[in-house]
């Protein structure tokens, strides 16, 4: 054997016993506190065992990694796992909790904002064809404001005038209605005496006057926010003008405020959530007059009173997706019972039932599209949720709040990269 081999035969013998040395005391290691937490995978091949044992000792529990002692070691991963899941679910409670009572102290400010944002959002096209007309830009948000102003102010003259002219026939055709019903009552299936309906009514009596104090004070709350009334429409007049007139400049200036690296992401998203809100806005608008037009025509037809201020609250119900324009619709059935008897009223039944059905299975879908398609379930969860929470105003931007959530996030948890330079944000025209 030359000299070579046999030198290379000592190095490999050195390696060998180094590399077998190592591997014992990282197992005695593993065996120490001093050193759980810090074992690794084992490595392939075979591990010589330590030079000494404890006879009859324990074998030491197995450390995972996501323990931080060894007394984690002693509870089962699997409720590991759900406590972590439990306290984090806590902290998101809680966070939730206080910014719903920051939102419900401050409502006064935020309701009228949420309401100037739909309003830009439905107004911000508007101003852009006249942008496109070389008006300034001033100019051009204060003639579509005013515009929607007036058109809104003239749709509501016209409803209370003829409400107004009106009422003393659907009182007189009412309280005609009123003793039909009383005759029903004797002479129908319940066979009610006089003696009967008069306690009837008379306990009914009772229970309104029992009950005047409250509803007293309810009107009485009711004028004493009159003042907060006038504060929020004027916010939201003001509101409305800034948005359109430099919403582009505002939402520069909210994304500056976010680090760089997270600008593109919010950008991207804030841009997409506008997109939604104003689809939303105008589809809602044009659903809302196709509900309105349908059912208005059949009232015309059939010579109900006040066919018009009953379209234009089908009109407004309609912002209430689901249960608004049916809820409306229901009190043009009671105006047809009263003043037409119950053959009409199951007419105008039928075509409130049939215009729902039709909003709900093409309207919305064909004018809605993909872009803010919300599952039924949500929208209905989301309306009660926001009536108990904000009342009438939680029910009209509960929709429009999940359509826009659902945007944000999906374009955040998105992995695609928006086309953005690196050292610019590129916000778009009509952005709020």
């Amino acid at each position: 054997m030359s000299r070579f081999e046999r030198m290379r035969g000592r190095l490999r013998r050195a390696y060998e016993t180094g590399r077998e040395s190592a591997r014992s005391r990282r197992y005695e290691d593993d065996l120490t506190p001093e050193g759980a937490g810090l074992a690794t995978p084992t490595s392939p091949g075979p591990v010589a065992a330590p030079s000494a044992t404890v006879v009859g000792a324990p074998p030491p529990a197995a450390m995972h990694s996501s323990t931080v002692s060894r007394d984690d070691t002693e509870v089962p991963h699997a409720l590991r796992i759900a406590a972590a899941w439990c306290w984090r679910l806590i902290v998101i409670g809680i966070v939730t909790w206080a910014l719903l009572r920051i939102v419900g102290t401050i409502s006064i400010v935020i309701i009228p904002l949420t309401v100037a944002l739909l309003l830009s959002a439905l107004l911000a096209p508007a101003v852009g064809w006249l942008l496109k007309a070389r008006f300034p830009r001033s100019l051009a948000t204060g003639v579509v404001l005013v515009g929607g102003l007036v058109a809104v102010i003239g749709t509501l003259t016209l409803v209370v005038n003829e409400f107004i002219q009106g009422v003393p026939e659907l009182s007189e055709k009412s309280s005609q209605g009123v003793r039909q019903i009383q005759d029903w009552l004797k002479t129908g299936p319940l066979h009610l005496s006089d003696s009967q309906l008069d306690r009837y009514i008379n306990e009914a009596q009772a229970w309104i006057n029992g009950n005047t104090e409250r509803f007293t004070s309810g009107a009485l709350s009711t004028a004493a926010t009159l003042a907060e009334v006038l504060t929020g429409t004027v916010l939201v007049l003001f509101a409305t003008f800034f948005f359109l007139r430099d919403g582009n400049n505002i939402w520069r200036f909210l994304v500056r405020l976010l680090p760089v690296a997270a600008r593109w992401k919010v950008d991207d998203a804030g841009r997409a959530s506008w997109a939604t809100l104003g689809a939303y806005v105008r589809a809602t608008v044009l659903v809302a007059f196709i509900d309105a037009v349908g059912i208005g025509i059949f009232l015309v037809i059939f010579d109900i009173p006040f066919a018009f201020p009953l379209a234009a609250l089908v009109f407004l119900g309609a912002f209430i997706p689901i249960v608004g324009a049916f809820l409306s619709g229901v009190v043009a059935v009671l105006v047809a019972l009263v003043d037409s008897g119950p053959v009409t009223a199951l007419i105008i039944l039928g075509v409130v039932v049939g215009v729902q059905q039709i909003e709900g299975h093409v309207l919305q879908p064909l004018i809605m599209g993909r872009a803010v398609a919300i599952h039924p379930l949500a929208v209905i969860i989301g309306i009660a949720a926001g009536v108990v929470l904000a009342g009438i105003a939680g029910a009209l931007v509960s929709v429009p709040l999940i359509a826009v959530l659902n945007t944000a996030v999906r374009r955040l948890a998105a992995r695609t990269v928006p086309d953005t330079p690196p050292d610019a944000v590129v916000v778009a025209s009509q952005a709020p």
